[in-house]
């Protein structure tokens, strides 16, 4: 049993640690991703000099020869843009503030962290809750940077098919890359959360309904043997007299 139990907090440990450094990298891919200017990049490489990043916020150009940036800012966010724009700028957001949640939840719920009460039972479910926030925190993630990837192929598919050539084409670039990343790490980590509770759960439960048959037992064959203790012939008792004598 002490073997079982010692097992079980190896793999316990290892799970957490495990779904905290996701959570780490997963957040930090989303929250990068909303806030660099690369969710889409110029594909004309052999007829531009510089590179130029679109993002949600700005956009910027490098000069290929002497590598300075210059980036300029979008207007207000009060002001129209593109639908796009707006609804990947909301989506993101979201899932940054989810997985940020996530990973606090998910640092409370560590048996390492003795911030909270140190029963097993409330810091698995901590981590449970944990897992439920990241794995909802990656949808919005996935929905905004899948959607932005699609459109901005589908503009530039558009664009090939019917021979439009506007002087320079865009692709999606690394900050969309890593907002689908991120998101999927989130779903990834989640599972994992959710799956560890149910295993320990189940792995608590069978030691404890084990612990409490065994003593059970015990208490009944204690029982049993007092009631059916066989009674002492004369011969005993004269012994046992004799003895205290």
């Amino acid at each position: 049993m002490d073997t079982s139990s010692a097992s079980l907090g190896i793999v316990r440990n290892l799970s957490q640690y495990m779904g905290f450094f996701l959570a780490f990298v997963s957040a930090g891919f989303l929250i990068v991703a909303t806030w660099t200017d690369c969710w889409m990049q110029n594909a004309d490489d052999s007829l531009e000099v510089s590179t130029k990043c679109r993002g949600l916020w700005w956009e910027c150009v490098t000069n290929v020869f002497d590598g300075i940036t210059t980036c300029d800012e979008y207007d207000s966010i009060y002001a129209e843009h593109p639908l796009k724009l707006v609804a990947t700028r909301g989506l993101m957001i979201t899932a940054d503030i989810l997985a940020g949640f996530g990973f606090i939840f998910l640092l409370l719920g560590l048996d390492c962290v003795k911030f909270l009460t140190d029963e097993s039972h409330i810091k698995l479910k901590i981590c449970y809750v944990a897992g439920i926030t990241l794995i909802i925190g990656g949808v919005p993630g996935i929905i905004g940077s899948v959607w932005y990837a699609i459109d901005v192929y589908v503009e530039r598919s558009t664009l090939i098919i019917n021979n439009v050539f506007l002087g320079i084409q865009y692709k999606f670039g690394w900050s969309c890359w890593l907002g689908m990343v991120g998101s999927l790490g989130c779903f990834l980590c989640g599972a994992l959360l959710i799956a560890c509770h149910y295993f320990f759960k189940e792995a608590r439960y069978a030691r404890n309904h084990s612990y409490s048959s065994r003593k059970t037992y015990l208490r009944a064959r204690s029982s049993i043997s007092k009631l059916y203790s066989p009674p002492q012939t004369e011969t005993a008792k004269m012994y046992a007299v004799g003895t205290r004598v």
